[in-house]
């Protein structure tokens, strides 16, 4: 393993998570070097039965559990919580994703872990957080999205409520959990404690809407649903064309300026409705019809290749298909190959950051239930 590109090399994680935030946070340090062991009930993670299965196995549970070892513990037979125990002793760092509580239930909480290994990293994934009138409580990606306001400013002014597309609270909260992993470790490394790291998934979606709780602070209003649009710019949204849609970002007047000029649409140019940014934003409903009359005259190509190469930035209405086969996909190496521990081949998006110009190396292959339980607790006299 090259330390270099692995920073967090040396590092023992063990992981009781479950589903996606607690093991995408897992992941994402098994990616930087970290030796993860993820804890499982004789059962496994709920994430094993998710379709698509190939020969049985979830090819959603090997996106976010790729280079991670598995053990099987009963933690309700005391014995079994006792090997759990001395694994975490063992080790830099606990992740966990369950109902807060549920941990010092079993014996395996701050509150046991803390006086006995104070550097260690103790960190909590939860719904709503550890403690506070809604502590309790459990949740999900779509139940957060509404009450963290996610949802009252997607989909199309008019219609029902949605939610993105892409389960952001999940991992919103994994990405915190990360992060906070690794700035404790540098303050263990520094010869400070450990500690115990509460991340609320309700509050890192709302941290996330920095954009929305601004508005908010500012205006005194909700932010309102826009589709695919700005509230503070324009042209800036999905538009139709006459064999689909396209997205255009003229986020500044120079921007503006070359899409009146290409379009052509120069009379724009001397509407007072659209004479900076606010003001397009504000009338964006009617320049959307404006524009539209002009892009629905050519197919998309003609339209990305006339803004492209002007620096209008501008995109295609990718699916996951088109986007992963984007030659800039290839160029980052973003898809790896993966081999399930059943043998077969797939594919999956492997750590998308680059390390002095290096993309980083990741063991793409995700364990079987319990495959290692034997090796590791062997290697612990068990």
């Amino acid at each position: 393993m090259q330390t270099s590109l692995h920073p967090l090399a040396g590092v023992q994680v063990i992981e009781f998570c479950h589903v996606a935030a607690g093991p995408y946070c897992g992941m994402l340090l098994a990616d930087f070097g970290a030796t993860v062991t993820k804890i499982e009930s004789p059962d496994g993670d709920a994430m094993r039965q998710w379709p698509p299965l190939t020969d049985g196995f979830s090819e959603n549970f090997a996106s976010v559990n790729r280079g991670k070892r598995s053990v099987v513990l009963d933690l309700k037979d005391p014995a079994q919580r006792d090997i759990a125990r001395d694994l975490v002793l063992q080790a830099d760092v606990l992740v966990e994703n369950n109902r807060p509580g549920a941990m010092q239930r079993l014996g395996l909480g701050w509150d046991w872990f803390g006086p006995r290994k104070p550097s260690l990293v103790y960190c909590a994934i939860s719904a709503y957080g550890q403690d506070g009138p809604r502590g309790g409580e459990g949740g999900f990606d779509l139940t957060i999205q509404a009450s963290a306001g996610v949802m009252s400013v997607t989909g199309e002014p008019d219609g029902a409520p949605v939610k993105a597309g892409v389960p952001l609270v999940d991992f919103a909260a994994g990405l915190y959990a990360a992060y906070s992993i690794a700035a404790m470790l540098n303050r263990v490394r520094q010869g400070g404690p450990g500690g115990q790291l509460d991340i609320p998934m309700f509050a890192t979606t709302i941290a996330v809407s920095a954009l929305q709780t601004s508005e908010y602070f500012g205006t005194g209003r909700n932010p309102r649903k826009l589709g695919s649009a700005h509230p503070r710019n324009a042209p800036y949204q999905a538009y139709r064309a006459a064999d689909g849609w396209f997205a255009v970002a003229a986020g500044n007047n120079k921007l503006w300026q070359q899409v009146c000029r290409l379009t052509p649409a120069p009379e724009l140019l001397d509407n007072a409705r659209f004479a900076t940014p606010t003001l397009r934003a504000a009338n964006q409903d009617a320049l959307r019809v404006l524009l539209e009359a002009r892009f629905v005259q050519q197919g998309v190509g003609h339209w990305l290749d006339l803004f492209g190469p002007a620096g209008v930035p501008c995109a295609p209405i990718n699916g996951y298909s088109e986007a992963l086969a984007d030659p800039q996909a290839a160029h980052l190496q973003l898809v790896q190959p993966m081999t399930l521990p059943n043998g077969r081949q797939t594919r999956t998006v492997a750590c998308p950051v680059r390390i002095d110009g290096q993309v980083v190396p990741v063991d793409t292959r995700p364990p079987a239930l319990g495959e290692h339980t034997r090796d590791v607790l062997a290697a612990r006299g068990r």
